[in-house]
This record gives structure tokens, C-alpha cells and sequence, in this order.
């Protein structure tokens, strides 16, 4: 990932990384142990060490797949992501959740989200049932318990957010996916609000005590003002929560052309699952409000987000209706990830893959940018909320 904050206005997700089929970009703090969480740390070494290719075969032969000795390991940071060939010709992919990450609650609610969201046609890779039928199934591999999912191999590319049909298709697209996501709420999965995102970030961040003493004072009085006006938009808007994706930038959605067409975007307009948005992954899956799937699909200037917001709910509201006032929580929820992300490198820096993929967290520099980008958003917090023209989005 380069410097750039993951909320960045740009149009690249600078941190995104395949996951089970597609891109993924890995963004939660780890959570405190709890006695369903059977993820004991190992006696040497990190968790993932064990994970040999040997040990992955085994894994998936004990839940039915049986590979012919062929595995790629994907670039995913928060998991550890396979694509197994199979002994039958066939191919599927085996993400390996991080230890102590989720509990079996949490992700028994992650994929009953997605068996939903399949049977109502919204295009999703949905876990595969095991031998015993489940979903979700336990191996330990050297003494280290893991949870694994088995995913099927699916292709695509990143959508072209240039045009506006491709943001009206996905505003359908994610307007869908809401409708089923408000049938029901979570029971078990975290909430997407300032005290999760934001007050507990900054405290892992200095219990971490990873910020140099050089940039720590200015930083954190930028973080300390920043949260408070977060914290008052929250308390400002009345918003409905629901089921998200969560974490729904571009790199987390696969785009398969149409059937039969040199470019789905625009030559479809239904909302036909052969073509057009895919989820691959629902990791990230919280409670929160409605705006959080679709602020991520905007970058660039002001009226250009106007613009592309105006694609967006042209489509989204086709198939569930907005709440305007959620607008004003864009670029608090865009501060909230910030926060998220700086206080997610830190926890995860017990990680080899970690120091390697950022070597730039926790320098003078990443902090003294990060000071900079949290005044830059308490000047976009202090700026009238986005005001999309919804009859002109071409």
C-alpha cells in the first residue's frame, strides 16, 4: 500500500488485494479473544507460518476437496487465500481466516449473508457447502487451530467508474444488495460507528505507543478534534442500519462482462447476474448506515463526486429508497477509515507479511502526512454535505 490513506480521494484503492477469487482490501482491528474463539497462538512463530502447502492439501482433503498437489497462494493480508486445483479438473479457492479475528457466530453471519443475497440473484461468491454440509469448518494444522471457508474460482476485473452507466448499474447493484440486507440485522458482527472505528482506534494506537514522541502531540490534537466533529455528525444524523458489504470500494468488486458484449457497462442495463458487479467476499460485513457502500465509489473534485453520487442513487433507488441526510456522514465515515486503518498496520505489525508489504507505517513521515490529511478532514467535515443533482448524472 503506498502512504496514501485508504480514504483517499483518489480514484485508486492503494491497498487492495485478491481475496477469495477478486481484490480485497483488508481493514479491521483485532479483537479481543473470546472463549468461542478457538485460536490459541502457536508455539513459534506467527499463526500463518504453519500454513505450508503440505498443510493446506491436508486441510481441504479432511472437508471433501481434494487438490491434485497445484496451489497458488493469493495476495491477501488480513487471510491467508489459496487457489487449489483440483483432482476432478475443477478449481476453487480456500481462504483461511486469521486467528482470533471473528468468532464461528460472526462468520456463520458473514456467509448466511451471502447464501441470502445468492438466493435473492445478487451476484455473489457465496462459500461452498463442505462434506459434512457446512460452510465453515476447523482445522489445526501443528497444534494451531484455524477456521477455513472453500470459495468457487471466479473471474473479473475492476469496474470502469469513468462512465456513468457503470455507477448506475451499481448503484442497482448495491441497492439490492440493501434491500436484502435490511430484512434482517446482525446479531453478532461489529457496528460502524464512531466508538468502534474511531475511539477504539486511537486507543489501540497508544496503547501501541507507536506514534515517535516528535509527532505524536500534533497528531493526536488533529485526531482528538477530528473525532469530536465525527462524533457530533453521528449524533446529528438520524440514520437507519442495516446489513453492508462494508467495505465496498472498487477493488472489492469483480466485474464480469456480458455475455456476447466487448464492454458490459454499456450495453446492459438490467440487473442480470451473467454480467456486470460481483461480490467476492463479505469479510468486512458490519451494521452501519446505508451511505458507508457508497461513498467509496466516488473520488476527484467536489463536482465531479456530485456527479458520480447522482449515477449512483439513479440506480440505488431503483430498488430501495435514500436517505438523503445520510450524505453528511461522507466525510466522517471517510475520517473514521483513516482512523481505522492506521490503528489496523498497527496490530497486525506481529505479522511478517506486514513490515515487508508497509515499511512506511510508523515513520516520522507516514505520521506527519496522516496529521496533515486529519486537518484536511476537519476542513471537509466543516463543508456543506454533497448535493447531487439526481436528473442529471450524465
Amino acid at each position: 500500500m503506498s502512504p496514501h490513506h485508504p480514504g483517499s480521494r483518489s480514484r485508486t484503492e492503494p491497498g487492495a488485494t485478491p481475496a477469495p477469487g477478486a481484490p480485497l482490501t483488508p481493514q479491521t482491528l483485532q479483537p479481543p479473544q473470546t472463549p468461542d474463539t478457538p485460536d490459541a497462538p502457536a508455539d513459534h512463530g506467527h499463526p500463518f507460518d504453519h500454513l505450508t502447502p503440505q498443510a493446506v492439501l491436508d486441510a481441504l482433503d479432511a472437508v471433501g476437496q481434494r487438490g491434485d498437489g497445484r496451489l497458488l497462494q493469493l495476495n491477501s493480508y488480513e487471510n491467508r487465500v489459496f487457489q487449489v486445483m483440483l483432482e476432478d479438473g475443477g478449481a476453487v479457492v480456500a481462504k483461511f481466516y486469521r486467528p482470533s479475528r471473528w468468532t464461528d457466530a460472526q462468520i456463520a453471519e458473514e456467509h448466511a449473508f451471502a447464501a441470502e443475497l445468492a438466493a435473492a440473484d445478487v451476484p455473489v461468491v457465496a462459500p461452498l457447502p463442505l462434506a459434512d454440509g457446512s460452510t465453515l469448518a476447523h482445522a489445526v494444522v501443528d497444534g494451531q487451530p484455524f477456521r477455513l471457508a472453500v470459495y468457487p474460482r471466479q473471474s473479473g476485473h475492476g469496474p470502469e467508474l469513468e462512465q456513468p452507466e457503470t455507477l448506475r448499474w451499481l448503484g442497482r447493484f448495491i441497492g439490492r444488495l440493501h434491500a436484502v440486507g435490511a430484512q434482517r440485522p446482525f446479531m453478532h458482527r461489529r457496528r460502524l460507528d464512531a466508538q468502534t472505528f474511531g475511539h477504539q482506534a486511537l486507543q489501540r494506537l497508544l496503547a501501541l505507543d507507536c506514534i515517535p514522541p516528535a509527532q505524536r502531540g500534533a497528531w493526536l490534537a488533529s485526531c482528538r478534534q477530528a473525532l469530536a466533529m465525527v462524533d457530533a455528525a453521528f449524533a446529528a444524523v438520524p440514520f437507519e442500519t442495516l446489513r453492508l458489504h462494508g467495505d465496498c470500494h472498487p477493488g472489492n468488486i469483480l466485474w464480469r462482462e456480458v455475455p456476447g458484449s466487448a464492454n458490459g457497462a454499456n450495453s446492459a442495463s438490467s440487473t442480470g447476474s451473467a454480467g456486470g458487479p460481483h461480490i467476492v467476499d463479505l469479510d468486512d460485513a458490519v451494521t452501519g448506515p446505508a451511505v458507508q457502500d457508497l461513498w467509496m465509489l466516488l473520488s476527484g473534485s467536489r463536482a465531479a463526486m456530485q456527479a458520480q453520487l447522482a449515477a449512483v442513487l439513479q440506480g440505488y433507488r431503483q430498488f430501495r429508497d435514500f436517505d438523503r441526510r445520510e450524505l453528511a456522514l461522507i466525510e466522517p465515515l471517510r475520517t473514521l477509515r483513516m482512523l481505522h486503518h492506521s490503528a489496523w498496520l498497527a496490530a497486525r505489525w506481529d505479522d511478517p507479511a506486514f513490515p515487508l508489504a508497509f515499511p512506511w507505517f510508523g515513520t516520522p513521515g507516514y505520521w506527519g502526512q496522516q496529521t496533515t490529511e486529519l486537518r484536511e478532514q476537519i476542513g471537509a467535515m466543516a463543508e456543506p454535505a454533497l448535493e447531487p443533482d439526481l436528473g442529471q448524472a450524465d
